[in-house]
């Protein structure tokens, strides 16, 4: 399993959103869809805010590998299930960084309802 490095993290942790593609099956990937998303020690994760059937969440969880772009990285990544994401600090996170836009929004990405739809983003070798 690869890992972000050191400066990735700094960068990353800078930013508000960060760009999400899956890929293809034949490879290629699709458009970039903005998203919000948490760092958390060494790891980054996204959720999906309407659900499993989001389709931007539904192909990387199909495809299980995109790329993703965030505070000037760009990345080919693997999607992996946030299962076993400590999510309440995640949700304690999210919650730090997002809550001056609303209760709405954030509560779209908070609690227990939204653990299912959790996905690692690891760096791909």
């Amino acid at each position: 399993m690869s890992s972000w490095t050191a400066d990735e993290l700094r960068r990353i942790e800078r930013v508000d959103e960060l760009e999400v593609a899956s890929r293809r099956p034949d490879g290629t990937l699709r458009p970039f869809v903005t998203i919000w998303f948490v760092g958390h020690g060494d790891e980054v994760y996204i959720r999906s805010a309407h659900g499993p059937q989001n389709g931007w969440f539904r192909r990387a969880r199909e495809a299980g590998a995109g790329r993703v772009r965030i505070g000037g990285v760009q990345k080919d990544v693997t999607f992996e299930p946030g299962d076993d994401a400590p999510h309440d600090a995640l949700d304690a996170a999210l919650h730090a960084k997002y809550d001056r836009y609303g209760p709405a929004p954030v509560g779209a990405i908070v609690g227990p309802a939204v653990r299912d739809v959790t996905l690692r983003v690891v760096p791909s070798p």
